[in-house]
């Protein structure tokens, strides 16, 4: 790239650093200050975390106390949603200049100014202490995962997220313990292969996730995040098709097990059409580079949606049928 096209795309993407935050700049908007805080803590992106019921869905039919395994899904539901909030408000925090020179990252509300950065720790913090008294309420064991799971994202946030092939591990291990975390709620013996789905799915998504905003890079010349310079499309598009394919083998073995277990229920089967074709699905969004947010995915591609309802439906068949 030639020294004027660096320039011109610095001159684009470049924001003028913010002025010390006044009361106007707080009160700005229509939610000021505290919608800046719930709008930095991402409750949208909370869809991650139903994940959580998981483990309890698939354990149901075995439980002698239905009821108390649905609160204690619950429990877990909403303390990882406030655990994982604190996240994203120290991690924007952190990003701050950074997000300032990004195109879309830029209208943060901590990047815009309207949160100011000590603000963001401290909510982060009672986040924090929130989801983790909340998680008492269904087991210590959870507050332990909880724990792992701040420490090992704070990790992330400061410097290990600049490091290639860690940070796809991380992010995907976010996803790993939502899953765990709804087991040890309910003190349900998680399977092999349920596990391993649940990794490989979420290393499918991340290294999708990484792929778009290299796309995004090219298409723009939008500043990336450091470890994304050590990475190339193709090998992302390497990772990701080398998740899916395990992420299917390892599917389709669970299927095979639940089957096994579950009154011999040839539902359990069936489910495999909707799960791989959803899988190649979201491939297409991958592909595309438009997968950098998959809940907006998920809540957005309608086809997707019926995809993902008609697989629950199929496994639930097989458990209770």
């Amino acid at each position: 790239m030639s020294e004027t096209t660096e320039q011109r795309n610095s001159d684009e993407t470049a924001v003028t650093p913010e002025a010390p935050v006044t009361p106007e700049a707080v009160s700005r908007g229509p939610l000021g200050l505290v919608g800046g805080v719930i709008k930095t803590a991402r409750p949208r992106q909370w869809v991650k975390n139903v994940l959580v019921f998981a483990a309890p869905f698939f354990a149901f039919s075995k439980s002698t106390d239905r009821t108390g395994l649905l609160l204690d899904a619950i429990v877990a539901f909403v303390a990882f949603s406030l655990v994982a909030s604190s996240v994203y408000l120290i991690n924007d925090a952190i990003d701050v200049e950074a997000d300032r020179a990004h195109p879309t990252k830029r209208n943060r509300p901590i990047a815009a100014g309207i949160v100011p950065v000590p603000v963001a720790y401290g909510a982060a913090v009672v986040f924090f202490l929130a989801g983790l008294g909340v998680s008492f309420a269904a087991s210590w064991q959870l507050a332990v995962v909880l724990g792992v799971y701040e420490a090992v994202q704070l990790g992330y946030c400061f410097g290990l997220k600049h490091q290639p092939v860690v940070d796809l591990a991380i992010v995907g291990s976010g996803f790993l313990m939502r899953s765990i975390a709804g087991g040890v709620a309910g003190g349900i013996s998680l399977s092999q292969w349920f596990l391993l789905v649940t990794a490989f799915g979420s290393l499918f998504m991340v290294a999708g996730k990484r792929y778009a905003e290299i796309m995004l890079f090219e298409r723009t010349g939008a500043k990336i995040r450091s470890s994304l310079k050590k990475y190339s499309a193709s090998y992302l598009r390497f990772v990701w098709a080398t998740s899916a394919a395990i992420l299917i083998m390892s599917y389709c073995l669970w299927a095979f097990e639940i089957r096994q277990t579950e009154h011999n229920s040839v539902w359990a089967l069936i489910s495999m059409v909707p799960f791989v074709v959803a899988v190649l699905r979201y491939a297409v969004d991958v592909d595309g580079g438009i997968a950098g947010e998959p809940e907006e995915i998920a809540l957005k591609d309608r086809i997707l949606q019926v995809l993902g309802a008609t697989w629950v439906v199929t496994l639930f068949l097989s458990f209770y049928l």
